[in-house]
């Protein structure tokens, strides 16, 4: 099935329901079918084909799943790249697969004159205002839409995101249009989509799953390339105007929103937030602010999203006081759709291809760490071309193993408990030292806004972000946190994060600022 024939049931039973709400306007099912369907004629018209991988920069709106389904329904694969990253990034991410389009907003077409690889490109098209050498987007509106889905199975490649490796070169993710609908299966499942609801979206792979399921999807009026740094007024504002039932977000989206909140997320029924560690402070906060909410964490990644969950309820004492202890961060229980096991640690280190035996010999038991592996329809088989494979994938007959680089253990409930990346544990004559544990200990500490454990010449330290310039949490830690054994606690005025979260610490930076 091409994963663009999504939409059809919902244009044939709700044709005229908001399926995506934006600033500039409200677009309906039947309205977002149509524009696909001329964008697809638009696109092949000018020679765009199946297998053809189609380069789009666009913000989160109506018209970037326009162009995305436009893409999948002609059988073309949509490839996505972050320019922020740099020149030296998008040459080498064109090189691995050269476009042969490009969409773009009439700003990134400015890209165009630094990049060789994107005036390579033999189709632009210009979201927006015209530009040289593009053709207007809008000029879809005068061709006749394209009725047919182009014909594919289950391997056919539909999607093309760019990770940075190990060695920091791009790895691409391929997504099959088997992977997207599998992923949508188990996204509705996991996370509940019911036709009817009023998401706030803000992850794009999440508003997939809400065209797929009936769900609207409000576009937040924010900047959402730094969710941890948006003016939460108007997204609040937004909240109350379209009546919002349910929101998926970042940690660091939510912690804006909380420091705004005048009751607006009061009224949210469903409220999941994953991308980044979800420690219990927040999830405490979420509970205060939408006393009758579904509140959960889900945890996932680029290859395998999502891996496992947890309902804020479910979350018992002995478990809370199990993280104050150091026993890590609790991620709950995998989802059914999901193989997963722990390895001994040995990251860095490829691995397979082995046997079934092999495997099981390696795995480990209940309360013992270790690395996180994790199988099955929605986890990703391979980068293009097999670069960064060998580091991250086991194959073992027909079946495909990803190493996702987390640590962790399960306990004797079948429940996930992360521990970490397992690049950034501590071990030295005193043992072994991951990451969460100390963090997720550290941040439910009196004034404490995020905490990250490194090792600084061979020293254990703990470096905390508190409100204002209180320096009681360095106390605090040092007597709560005895367990750990630090060598120092240290107050700075910021952790470096990740660009994409704002919230996942930025270890090698964090390192090279205590140095």
């Amino acid at each position: 099935m091409n994963i663009a024939g999504i939409l059809a049931e919902h244009v044939d039973a709700q044709p005229d329901a908001p399926a995506i709400i934006e600033c500039c306007g409200t677009t309906t099912f039947a309205q977002l079918e149509d524009r696909v369907c001329r964008a697809a004629s638009l696109l092949r018209g000018a020679g765009v084909a199946a297998g053809d991988a189609v380069l789009i920069f666009q913000p989160m709106s109506a018209e970037l799943y326009v162009a995305l389904l436009a893409v999948f329904r002609l059988g073309a694969v949509a490839m996505f790249l972050d320019p922020s990253a740099g020149r030296a990034h998008l040459e080498a991410c064109c090189a691995l697969q050269a476009p042969g389009a490009l969409i773009a907003t009439a700003k990134a077409h400015l890209l165009r004159l630094w990049s060789p690889a994107l005036r390579r490109i033999p189709h632009k098209f210009s979201i927006g205002p015209w530009v040289p050498g593009a053709t207007r987007w809008r000029c879809r509106e005068r061709c006749e839409p394209l009725a047919d889905l182009a014909p594919v199975t289950a391997d056919t490649p539909a999607l093309l995101t760019f990770t940075s490796g190990s060695t920091g070169r791009p790895k691409a993710a391929v997504r099959t249009h088997g992977f997207l609908i599998e992923q949508h299966r188990v996204l509705a499942r996991s996370i509940v989509l019911e036709a009817g609801e009023v998401d706030l979206a803000t992850l794009p792979i999440f508003t997939l799953a809400n065209l797929a399921s009936g769900v609207t999807s409000v576009i937040p009026e924010a900047d959402l390339r730094r969710p941890g740094a948006i003016e939460p007024a108007p997204v609040l504002a937004q909240m109350r105007r379209h009546a919002i039932t349910r929101c998926t977000a970042s940690p660091a989206f939510f912690e804006r929103l909380l420091s705004a909140d005048q009751g607006e997320l009061r009224a949210l029924r469903k409220i999941h937030t994953g991308g980044a560690p979800v420690f219990p402070a927040l999830l405490t906060s979420l509970r205060r602010h939408a006393p009758e909410a579904i509140i959960e964490a889900v945890f996932g990644s680029t290859e395998a999203e999502p891996i496992a969950h947890i309902e804020e309820r479910e979350i018992a004492a002995e478990d809370r006081a199990a993280m104050l202890a150091g026993r890590g961060l609790l991620a709950g229980a995998p989802v059914s759709e999901i193989q997963l096991r722990i390895l001994r640690p040995q990251w860095g280190t490829p691995l397979g291809p082995w046997t079934s035996r092999q495997l099981a010999a390696e795995c480990l038991p209940a309360g013992e760490a270790g690395e996180i592996v994790v199988a099955g329809g929605h986890v990703l088989r391979g980068y293009l071309h097999g670069h960064g494979d060998e580091e991250t994938k086991i194959r073992i007959d027909d079946t495909v193993w990803h190493r996702t680089g987390d640590a962790g253990y399960l306990d004797a409930r079948g429940r996930l408990w992360l521990l970490g990346r397992c690049a950034a544990r501590i071990t030295d004559a005193r043992g072994t030292l991951w990451p969460f544990t100390v963090e997720c200990a550290a941040c439910a500490l009196e004034g404490v806004q995020r905490a990250a454990l490194v090792e600084v010449n061979g020293r254990r330290v703990l470096v905390l972000e508190a409100e204002g310039d209180n320096a009681r949490p360095v106390e605090q830690a040092r007597t709560a946190l005895a367990w750990a054994q630090l060598d120092e606690v240290r107050l700075v005025s910021r952790i470096p994060l990740d660009k994409r979260h704002n919230a996942k610490v930025d270890y090698p930076t964090l390192r090279e600022m205590l140095k």
